[in-house]
């Protein structure tokens, strides 16, 4: 009885997978072993030639191009590098003259700015030293007159005085050679 459910579970099987009637899934049938092996094997042979023909030393290729490019890149990136240092370091030096050279321009300047100031001030301190010497001789001359005119105004402020005091004027040859005298001592 078992016998008869196996025949007819593997008839069902057969017959509801197609109309070969075989039992089992193709892969797996032991009678097709052989030619899967030998078909896979040529399958894999031609699928190694072709990759180790033409795929794989493109990519070899492509490999070798791209190493060349980031070197390439690299050394252009190297060299860029040097010109941007070399041309700061030109800049610093530039700066650096431009700063030393605005420092002799200022200190010309002011030089030459204290020197103006000293001839102008030296101009300016004889215009002074003139005028006071002019000054000078105008208060000597006043000086002079009015020390000229003292005699006189002596002799007459004692004349008008002693005619006060005695009531009768006195001559004027004798006040004089009293304030001479008087001036003196």
């Amino acid at each position: 009885m078992a016998q008869q459910q196996i025949d007819a579970h593997t008839e069902v099987a057969g017959h509801g997978g197609g109309e070969g009637g075989h039992a089992s899934f193709p892969p797996f049938d032991p009678n097709t072993f052989g030619s899967q092996l030998l078909w896979l094997a040529i399958t894999f042979g031609l699928l190694y030639y072709i990759m180790s023909k033409v795929a794989l030393p493109r990519i070899a290729n492509i490999l070798e191009v791209r190493r060349d490019r980031i070197a390439s890149d690299l050394g252009e990136a190297e060299r860029l590098k040097r010109e941007t240092d070399e041309a700061i370091a030109s800049y610093e030096e530039s700066l650096a003259e431009a700063r030393q050279k605005a420092h002799g321009i200022a200190n010309t300047a002011r030089d030459e700015a204290k020197s103006h100031i000293e001839a102008e001030f030296a101009k300016v301190e004889a215009d002074v030293a003139s005028q006071i010497s002019e000054a000078d001789k105008k208060i000597a001359a006043v000086k002079d007159a009015a020390m000229g005119e003292v005699d006189a105004i002596a002799t007459s402020t004692t004349s008008a005085i002693l005619e006060q005091i005695l009531g009768s004027s006195v001559a004027e040859k004798e006040v004089s050679k009293a304030v001479s005298t008087a001036k003196a001592n």
